[in-house]
């Protein structure tokens, strides 16, 4: 089965869509997400509007696509956060690492 050209793709389909509940068992998907959204084209936009708790495992993944993104040149977009993703990234000091800080300023 071959995977269909970027142009074939629509955004919402290359979108990775966060659970509410982001533990550490949902990592390993997550992750896996994460790789097949870079490999389209490079851009990743999360969505993390249905986040109602997210672990630290998460967090992690999302600070290292995040560097790997900026790194080869591409854009990392949390799509409308959700109240306890903003709080939890936040309370850890993550804002920066994700870029969550950046999109504040560019759509306030």
């Amino acid at each position: 089965m071959a995977l269909a050209a970027t142009g074939d793709v629509p955004e919402e389909d290359r979108t990775v869509v966060l659970p509410g509940q982001c533990t550490t068992v949902h990592a390993q998907d997550i992750g896996v997400r994460l790789v097949l959204a870079a490999d389209f084209d490079g851009d990743i936009v999360i969505d993390a509007s249905g986040v109602e708790s997210i672990g630290h495992a998460t967090l992690q993944l999302l600070v290292a696509a995040h560097a790997d993104a900026i790194a080869n040149g591409h854009s990392f977009t949390i799509a409308a956060p959700s109240p306890a993703f903003v709080e939890r990234v936040t309370a850890c000091r993550l804002a920066d690492a994700i870029g969550l800080d950046n999109q504040k300023e560019i759509h306030s």
